[in-house]
């Protein structure tokens, strides 16, 4: 931002626009929405957004992070985010501890159909990227495992657009094959810290595998 515009202030996330997304029943519970970036923040937290040169969601122990964007993570690992979001897919998510992974690059291989693992309670997906004009790279809730196109809903990775969804063991999602920028903040609430962890080491193995293999960072 230029030093002569006027510092944004308030929240980064307008809470009021998660707790009026829709909830959904079928084929399971999940929501939709825009505007979960307020838009007086909306350049800050992209200008601000870390820079990551592998593929794949990345934990935030493994970044740097600053400025707008450090105050959006601050204010997603605070109490009021979490009672938004229960209160919108009506489910208590307060006792479960958050792990939050950021994704800049996406390569070709990723947004494959999947299930998130039992020890997930609930995820949330915030996307952060400036317009999106691909017909590629958009969330699909799925009514099934095997047919991307049997889908109830499609969610473009547009500034501020989200999608939420309880973990069941048919919460069948993914995102159509896109290489390229393709900016989102995951949330996942967890059944333990234990769970947190074992993630975590995870995503971390699997990034010093990627660096170690010389993936191309496919940066724009």
């Amino acid at each position: 931002m230029s030093e002569n515009d006027p510092a944004p202030t308030g929240t980064i996330i307008d809470y009021a626009a998660i707790r009026a997304a829709n909830l959904n029943h079928v084929p399971y519970d999940y929501m939709v929405g825009k505007g979960a970036v307020r838009e007086t923040w909306v350049r800050a937290v992209r200008e601000s957004f870390p820079e990551i040169k592998v593929t794949g969601f990345h934990p935030l122990s493994q970044m740097s992070i600053e400025g707008a964007f450090a105050k959006l993570i601050e204010e997603i690992e605070g109490p009021e985010f979490s009672v938004a979001v229960s209160e919108a897919l009506g489910v208590d998510l307060s006792p479960y501890p958050k792990l939050i992974t950021i994704r800049k690059i996406s390569a070709a291989h990723e947004g494959n159909i999947h299930c998130d693992s039992e020890s997930k309670i609930a995820t949330l997906l915030i996307y952060m990227n400036e317009g999106w004009l691909s017909p590629e790279g958009r969330f699909r809730v799925l009514r099934s495992s095997s047919d991307f196109e049997d889908y109830a809903v499609e969610v473009s990775p547009e500034m501020g657009s989200f999608v939420a969804f309880r973990r069941t063991d048919h919460s069948w999602h993914g995102h159509t094959p896109f290489v390229g920028e393709r900016r989102v903040v995951q949330v996942a609430w967890v059944r333990s810290q234990a769970d947190v962890d074992r993630k975590t080491k995870r995503h971390k193995l699997s990034s010093w595998l990627k660096a170690l293999l010389g993936e191309p960072s496919h940066a724009l």
